[in-house]
């Protein structure tokens, strides 16, 4: 399968003694990851926009077969205002990894209280129109969004759907594993149900077992069978536990079916 497989986000202080050496430099984390994953996703953009040199540094660091998905900032998803402005500045610090050839999409991960209304999905639209020519994946966190009007827009406007894992918790979405463009994007959070409304790190403290691993392996080869390219990262960062589970799931769909 062509899918690529690793993490939301890198650098964590708690990584270090479970993921990373105990002593290891902070410039080195990249250095240490590229070395086991061929993919990550950068969610410091939300809080933030760097400067374009930040990623010019990340792009020198990694190896031709590495990419970057970025997730926008919170002023696309979460304030909606601002867009055109923050927009340039976005575009002009992802310069460096798009023409490094580095970029394979931005994320713009919508919270719960956006729901699914046709101003939300006409705004939607305005969100990929300003982030032309970069493929644009959306999350949902309410499940008023799956449903056939919403998969037909983003189909016709070539918005990718992120298929997600999270606790079953009422309004959020069940763990189904669909695509609306020629690309599968997948996140895994975590079923920590006790922690989720509480918000914090403590959300994402969750580690996969295997079945639930194998399950979501055989979601992923079956939709595999309609579309190019697969990306699965795993968000369940606390104690770097994303990394362990990252690992395991890479290794995993890297075995033929009569091997397991």
């Amino acid at each position: 399968m062509n899918v690529r497989v690793g993490t939301s986000g890198f650098s964590f202080a708690d990584w270090r003694g479970n993921f990373y050496p105990p002593d290891i430099d902070k410039g080195k984390l990249l250095d240490y990851y590229v070395r086991k994953f061929d993919t990550v996703e950068i969610n410091s953009t939300y809080y933030g926009i760097p400067q374009p040199r930040v990623f010019e540094n990340m792009a020198k660091k990694v190896s031709d077969q590495f990419d970057f998905m970025v997730k926008v900032p919170q002023s696309f998803t979460h304030r909606r205002t601002d867009l055109d402005n923050d927009c340039r500045k976005f575009t002009e610090a992802m310069r460096p990894l798009s023409e490094f050839g580095k970029l394979a999409g931005l994320l713009a991960q919508f919270p719960y209280s956006f729901k699914f209304s046709p101003d939300n999905l006409d705004y939607i639209s305005i969100c990929r129109q300003a982030v032309v020519p970069h493929p644009l994946f959306v999350e949902f966190r309410h499940n008023s969004w799956v449903n056939r009007t919403m998969y037909d827009r983003f189909r016709a406007e070539g918005i990718g759907y992120v298929a997600v894992d999270e606790p079953s918790l009422p309004g959020l979405l069940n763990p189904d594993c669909f695509a609306t463009t020629d690309t599968v994007y997948i996140r895994l959070h975590g079923r920590n149900a006790e922690q989720w409304w509480d918000g914090g790190p403590l959300r994402y403290d969750y580690k996969y077992s295997e079945d639930e691993l194998a399950s979501w392996k055989n979601k992923l080869a079956k939709i595999m069978k309609k579309v190019k390219t697969g990306y699965v990262f795993f968000n369940n960062c606390h104690l770097g536990q994303a990394a362990r589970n990252a690992s395991q799931f890479a290794e995993m769909i890297a075995t033929p079916e009569n091997e397991t």
